[in-house]
């Protein structure tokens, strides 16, 4: 391989890996500790937080355009967006962009509010889905959440029709341990501890910040969903009557005073959408059959693709093969009539039955980000028993944040050791491992982050010993060159023969590292998993930085600087 093709591939890599490490950089050293912290938060809070300060932004806002000064600093984004509507609507630029040209830019206060509003809600979702792509910390680095969950296996005793044996229960909650494993797994979280508690309790742990939104999404409900027939007579009437009786419809548990104005085999149940923050939005209420259509729990997969005719989005989820029969039958008999998704007691979409269908189902009529949601609601929320919160609460760092940067100081001082040993001993050859072992460690961590790895305690130790190792294998291979030289060989005969000569060294200490790695990855858990997969990461970074990196950099003396000599001992001159 040639060198300038060997210095493309070392470039392309540095930056790729720049790319993954970047999240990771700006979450953790770029961005404000308060900015963090309500990104952090729930959607609640920063729904609560955007209106708010938009509000009080706007009033600062008009003072400032009464008074004739220019748009506040934090709000410079408006003339932006101001600039933008006046291109667009081709209406002529204010002879001056201070508050009051910037504000009669918009058709009125409620525009320019939700202008400020929308920057401010789209600031922290971006913020959270940056913490999302950033590496995470471990419970003994940063603490994290710890839920218990308690099973109400009430639900699996009426769908089963009889009393539950002992390998029933134990068949349910294995189950929903499998079910939350995923689910973990798919909101990109690592390394968590979800075990049996008890006989009917789960005990989950999730490192990283304590943000409320991640249970939301972990339980999702308590995972009833359901499918039920639309009774459209029957929502027309009630309609009819809520919007004559708004006040006395229901009373304070939600239950109808009147039960007589429905049949007696249909219930209202209230229908949710979306709003901007993804939030559960109450949009009305619809009449639906008492008698469940089809289980959740027959749903096997559910995916969004797009409609080949017109392009829009779609959902297809797949039965099995009961279930698959349920819905034949259930469809063939309501051909025309609009079917309603529900989960938890609340309608989540609707669809019209237009023909009768076996397995593969197929629901269209929301936009993308709705198709999203539906998917993943169906892929996740049929749990196989009833979960609840019974306590959720933070668990400190084992380590205090004092003692996390004093081994950080640790290890850079040891870093520094190791390098300034390097250059004593080899001399200007060391310069070469101290620039291989300043990649291996940014390579190490580009991994981690690209993958979203969780750094603990185990980890870092893992990252060390190969910081270790990748110094060995420079040890190695100057101590060949070394030998080669006091046969009187050339700077560039005693480079090839040193490289070559350690190449099976290395790899073959690397290749035995790499099956233990695997090994415990495999066969271990916690924090013994974490160490072994930044073991086998540092493995193949350690391999290119010594092998490849190293070797370019030897080469580069030789034919670009023209060296003909090599400084690599005190001893030898030449």
């Amino acid at each position: 391989m040639s060198k300038r093709y060997r210095l493309f591939i070392i470039l392309i890599t540095v930056v790729v890996c720049f790319v993954f490490l970047f999240p990771t950089i700006r979450w953790y050293f770029l961005e404000k500790k308060e900015d963090q912290a309500l990104a952090l938060a729930s959607r609640e809070q920063i729904k609560l937080y955007a209106s708010q300060t938009a509000r009080a932004d706007l009033q600062e806002l008009i003072k400032a355009a009464r008074a004739g000064e220019n748009v506040p600093e934090r709000l410079n984004f408006l003339e932006i967006q101001a600039k933008k509507i006046r291109k667009d609507t081709k209406t002529p630029a204010p002879a001056q962009w201070d508050a009051q040209g910037v504000l009669s830019s918009f058709s009125g206060r409620q525009e320019t509010l939700d202008a400020i509003e929308t920057y401010y809600r789209e600031r922290y979702f971006d913020l959270k889905d940056l913490q999302k792509n950033a590496v995470q910390l471990g419970l003994d680095l940063s603490g994290g959440m710890s839920i218990v969950l308690q099973t109400d296996l009430t639900g699996r005793k009426e769908r089963l029709g009889r009393a539950l044996t002992d390998a029933d229960r134990t068949e349910a909650i294995d189950q929903a341990l499998e079910v939350l494993n995923s689910r973990i797994d798919r909101f990109g979280l690592t390394e968590p501890v979800i075990r049996r508690q008890g006989t009917d309790q789960i005990y989950v742990e999730i490192p990283g910040a304590a943000d409320p939104e991640r249970i939301n999404s972990i339980i999702m409900g308590k995972g009833n969903l359901a499918f039920h027939i639309v009774d459209r007579d029957a929502t027309t009437a009630f309609d009819a009557y809520y919007n004559s009786h708004p006040t006395t419809t229901f009373d304070n548990e939600g239950n109808l005073l009147d039960p007589t104005i429905i049949p007696s085999d249909v219930v209202i149940r209230g229908v949710y959408g979306k709003d901007q923050y993804g939030l559960d939005e109450f949009t009305g209420y619809t009449a639906i059959k008492k008698e469940v259509g089809l289980d959740g729990n027959h749903i096997q997969s559910a995916i969004v693709e797009r409609n080949s005719l017109d392009g829009k989005p779609e959902v297809t989820f797949m039965l099995d093969t009961a279930g698959g029969e349920i819905f034949y039958q259930l469809t063939s008999a309501h051909v025309g009539e609009p079917l309603a998704i529900v989960l938890d007691d609340r309608v989540k979409s609707q669809a019209t039955i237009t023909t009768a269908i076996r397995e593969a189902v197929r629901i269209t009529g929301f936009g993308q980000e709705e198709a999203n949601n539906l998917a993943l609601t169906l892929r996740t929320a049929a749990l196989p028993v009833e979960l609840e919160v019974v306590t959720q609460q933070a668990i400190g760092a084992s380590m205090g944040e004092d003692t996390v940067r004093q081994g950080l100081y640790a290890l850079i001082g040891g870093l520094v050791a190791v390098m300034v040993f390097m250059l004593f001993y080899y001399k200007i050859a060391g310069i070469n491992a101290v620039i291989a072992q300043v990649l291996n460690i940014y390579l190490m961590f580009s991994v981690l982050s690209a993958f979203n790895f969780t750094l603990t305690l185990p980890s870092i130790a893992g990252f060390i010993l190969t910081i270790g190792m990748a110094v060995d294998a420079n040890v190695i291979i100057f101590e060949r060159i070394k030998e080669e030289l006091l046969l009187g060989k050339s700077r560039k005969a005693a480079v090839d023969a040193g490289f070559d000569k350690a190449f099976w060294a290395i790899m073959d200490s690397n290749i035995t590292t790499f099956i233990a790695a695997l090994f415990l990855s495999q066969l271990g858990s916690g924090p013994i998993q974490g160490f072994a997969v930044s073991l086998a990461i540092g493995v193949f970074s350690s391999v290119f930085t010594a092998l490849f990196v190293s070797r370019l950099i030897f080469d580069f003396g030789t034919d670009v600087l023209g060296s003909k000599k090599i400084s690599v001992s005190w001893r030898i001159k030449g």
